[in-house]
């Protein structure tokens, strides 16, 4: 039987089809393609910092501190070895114990896990930046009458994640303090010394906890 001619039936042949099919893939491609080109040459126009130190400028306790840092240092290293506030402690450099606690425009964070060059153009305040009168806040007064530290060495954290706390809200529940510390460990177990200071802080009645009681209402 002589094959019909698609041409004259109306009908695509498979020959069209394949070959249809081919054209749409390869300007689909090229499509991807130009895109993705324009994408690698937007970033390649950006400028990339480093290896080597870069001027990065800090405002850190209401001062600003002209730096020059490799873009690698972390808020804590800057803090601590290149303005000498050594009030934010390194513990686990990982985000994990919250010794380095600091405030980025009032909001507590992790000084080890910012890159400093990151923090140009905010507020920093370490622990030293709430007494600039040396004179002890109502969080840190509180903090010694209950005894609220052993070693000491997480305290400064801890301070700053309740006085956080305290400016964002005033009489906070024992919820509250808890989940405000939750990232805040203490190594010598005085987590219910510092509920009680943080609630006394407050002008809140405090609460009686095992260490136990307060880790597992975590």
């Amino acid at each position: 039987m002589k094959p019909t001619d698609a041409s004259s039936t109306g009908r695509l042949s498979r020959r069209d089809f394949f070959k249809g099919l081919g054209t749409t893939a390869v300007a689909a491609a090229a499509a991807q393609a130009e895109s993705v080109a324009q994408e690698l040459q937007k970033l390649n126009a950006e400028k990339v910092l480093g290896p080597g130190p870069v001027p990065v400028t800090l405002k850190v306790n209401g001062k600003t501190h002209r730096l020059e840092l490799e873009p690698r240092v972390t808020l804590l290293d800057a803090l601590r070895n290149h303005l000498g506030l050594t009030g934010p402690k390194e513990g686990c450099d990982r985000a994990a114990c919250g010794a380095c606690t600091v405030w980025l425009d009032g909001v507590a964070i992790y000084a080890c896990q910012k890159l400093a060059i990151d923090a140009q153009g905010h507020e920093i305040t370490t622990v030293e930046g709430l007494t600039p009168d040396g004179r002890l806040t109502p969080v840190q007064q509180a903090f010694v009458e209950r005894d609220a530290l052993q070693c000491g060495y997480c305290t400064p954290g801890f301070v700053m994640s309740v006085s956080a706390l305290l400016r964002k809200k005033p009489k906070p529940t024992v919820d509250d303090v808890l989940h405000a510390c939750a990232g805040n460990v203490c190594r010598c177990g005085t987590h219910p010394r510092v509920l009680e200071a943080a609630l006394i802080a407050a002008g809140v009645r405090p609460v009686s906890m095992t260490r136990t009681e307060v880790i597992s209402h975590v």
